[in-house]
């Protein structure tokens, strides 16, 4: 009953907040949320312990009959795939709700469409039936676009209603797959079935191999279906950021290893040379993207869609090794990208603007922002893959596993992880060294670059959570066997599936 807690607990934290008699503050919304979002990180933490790193297959297996008749049924199992996406979310979750400040707007309906987020992530990570799969997918769409469009920035109609339309596609063409699997194997059961090979001609596994790689590409996302992203982050409020790039973007790596590798891995043989090409192509995009922008939440948004990519390479050249370093980069990128935007949060909640144009001089130890500037290069340094951090080890083993595969994709790849420190390094250099400065362009009647300029001190509250991010990032790049040993086995029973690359 662990995995069905891991549900319950958010979706009757939702309703909780909804039926709360009277008029609770937000404060005390908030400290409901922070409590059952703890809550949920305990048990995930208790299916860690319950957990066997030895055993191959899904652990924890509940199944019942729910619509016999549609082939849907309630069935939960979790894996070393599925485990370490189940702990980042709790854990994200939770940091999101604590980050969270100043929700003075429907406040009730805020905190209950984060716990609502996290119970659907979760439903879909622990899903073993593909339309149960499909509905906890795309229970978290509207949440996420109230989330947006109420508590977003001033264009956050526009970023919501793009990524509405964007995700929606991408839903009709991940059901549209299940259902042609449906009917081309003329089987109305739609139980997670490993492997169907031999079921399915290799014409109609390509059709539907497609049609998945779209539709998850769509949330991952890949160029050039990422447009909907660097809008939705910018107009996110802080918190939704942490939670869309640190959790919700997996559920689309996390499908592209599950159902498109692993429903179709000889078709995802035969289209491995074509992904390998996609991989390096978003990876140098969403580097190039980046280094333009001047919006530092832009820079890091586009800089997800580089380090995406990664989990692309590593599932197109399907090895041992660089699976689990497709595990490796879906959680660091969780961890590193949640740190990031929380630091971007503090630096525009402290000086007003997020313009590399206009900043200057923030890591100044008596007026500027140190322990904020400072949490800032690790981060930046992390995701640049520096050795001893989490960045390191993921981008280590993508590489490692997939060179001998794909060996130009893999270097393209690599060139792109050196332009990551090219544009954190502009990044950094550009806001955080020099004289403390918040000078605005020619004309814009901001404050005056001659003035003294005194930010507000960080509260310890604040930097708290990304001390902890740190530590995990950190944690991560030094130990990293806690995570390999969990999830080990399950990426090489699934690379194990595929025939070879060709």
């Amino acid at each position: 009953m662990l995995l069905t807690a891991l549900l319950l607990i958010p979706f009757l934290g939702t309703l909780a907040l909804l039926v709360w008699p009277g008029s609770p503050s937000p404060q005390q919304l908030r400290l409901g949320t922070i409590a059952i979002l703890s809550l949920q990180l305990l048990v995930a933490l208790l299916v860690l312990a319950g957990f066997d790193i030895h055993q191959g297959g899904m652990q924890l297996l509940e199944q019942h009959r729910w619509l016999p008749g549609l082939g849907l049924d309630y069935s939960l199992g979790i894996d070393g795939l599925s485990l370490p996406l189940v702990l980042i979310n709790a854990a994200l979750t939770l940091v999101a709700a604590v980050i969270t400040r100043d929700i003075d707007k429907r406040p009730r309906i805020y905190f209950a469409m984060l716990l609502l987020i996290s119970g659907a992530v979760n439903g879909a990570f622990l899903a073993q039936n593909l339309l149960l799969f499909f509905l906890f997918y795309e229970l978290e769409l509207i949440p996420l676009w109230l989330l947006i469009s109420v508590w977003g920035g001033a264009n956050r109609s526009y970023a919501a209603t793009k990524f509405l339309i964007f995700t929606a596609i991408s839903g009709m063409l991940i059901l549209g797959a299940f259902l042609g699997l449906a009917l081309l194997t003329g089987s109305a059961d739609f139980s997670l079935t490993p492997v169907l090979s031999d079921r399915l001609a290799m014409g109609g596994q390509l059709v539907l191999l497609i049609a998945l790689l779209i539709g998850f590409g769509i949330k991952i996302p890949l160029v050039p279906l990422h447009n909907w992203l660097p809008d939705a982050h910018t107009q996110a409020s802080t918190p939704v950021s942490v939670l869309l790039a640190g959790v919700l973007l997996k559920l689309g790596t996390y499908g592209l290893l599950r159902f498109g590798l692993g429903l179709f891995p000889e078709a995802w043989a035969k289209l491995a040379p074509v992904l390998a090409i996609w991989a390096a192509i978003s990876v140098l995009y969403g580097s190039l993207a980046a280094i333009a922008q001047t919006d530092m939440k832009r820079m890091v948004a586009y800089s997800s869609v580089g380090h995406m990519g990664y989990v692309l390479l590593a599932a197109a050249a399907n090895t041992p090794i660089s699976l689990l370093g497709a595990v490796f980069q879906m959680v660091s990128h969780g961890l590193i990208s949640a740190l990031l935007f929380l630091l971007v949060g503090i630096v525009y909640r402290k000086t007003g603007t997020r313009d590399l144009e206009v900043l200057r001089g923030l890591l100044n130890p008596e007026k500027g922002l140190p322990l904020t500037g400072s949490l800032m290069i690790v981060g930046v340094m992390a995701s640049a893959g520096l050795p001893g951090m989490a960045g390191f080890i993921s981008e280590f083993l993508v590489f490692r596993g997939s060179i001998n595969a794909f060996p130009v994709a893999t270097l393209l790849s690599m060139v792109g992880s050196g332009l990551t420190a090219v544009y954190f390094l502009l990044l950094v250099n550009r806001a955080f060294f020099g004289r403390l400065a918040i000078t605005p362009p020619s004309g814009d009647p901001l404050v005056d670059s001659r003035q003294d300029v005194r930010l507000a001190v960080v509260a310890p509250r604040e930097t708290i959570p990304a001390i902890t991010l740190v530590a995990a990032v950190v944690a991560l790049g030094l130990i990293p066997s806690g995570l390999s040993r969990i999830s080990e086995v399950a990426t090489t029973a699934m690379s194990a599936l595929s025939p070879g690359v060709g």
